[in-house]
């Protein structure tokens, strides 16, 4: 594969690799194809994968007590996924993990992550600060579920996944949002009013 037309290039933006430090990373990613609807993850599992999305559309939920699902995240392109929680500690799965439309991802299991680590420590940086990113980026939501309305919610949603309401069952983003979707419909009104 040529380097320039290499996944890795789109991967790993901004850092740059030697052909053979490509190669390398190549060969611990798996490419995988997921149609609409298939459940990449299930609770109780074992996690030794992280996803980066080139394509498509992930949902992870949660599953309650009540069989009630809480949605915690999508994953659009170019984001990672898994259950983290499972993937550092070892324990079983407490998330789903679905895709919501035709998906296009590259796994790589904690093994193999842990030996590019090793072998190009740029790539531990990398890693590091997307997930510097990803804690803040929960913690900012969890603040916002406890201190904003839900109208405040959702426009926030809106800034972070653009263009993913055509996209996304509207019980989803309701989920997602902690709302019904009824509440969801009324808000959405009162937005379009303005």
């Amino acid at each position: 594969m040529h380097i320039e037309n290499s996944i890795i290039t789109t991967i790993f933006k901004g850092i740059s690799f030697s052909t053979e430090e490509t190669y390398l990373i190549e060969s611990k990613l798996e490419k995988i194809q997921l149609n609409k609807g298939i459940q990449l993850l299930e609770a109780g599992e074992t996690v030794v994968h992280q996803y980066y999305v080139q394509k498509g559309c992930l949902r992870t939920y949660y599953v309650d007590i009540s069989g009630k699902e809480h949605t915690l995240q999508f994953a659009i392109k170019d984001w990672w996924i898994s259950d983290y929680t499972a993937f550092f500690s070892g324990d079983k799965a407490i998330l789903n993990i679905e895709s919501i439309q035709d998906t296009t991802l590259y796994k790589i299991s904690k093994k193999n992550m842990d030996d590019l680590f090793f072998e190009i420590p740029k790539l531990e940086t990398f890693f590091r600060k997307k997930m510097e990113r990803s804690f803040a980026s929960f913690q900012k939501r969890i603040l916002s579920n406890l201190a904003e309305s839900a109208k405040e919610r959702y426009v926030s949603f809106v800034r972070t996944y653009p263009n993913i309401e055509q996209r996304v069952k509207n019980y989803h983003i309701a989920s997602y949002l902690g709302i019904t979707t009824e509440s969801l419909s009324r808000i959405r009104k009162v937005l379009a009013h303005h």
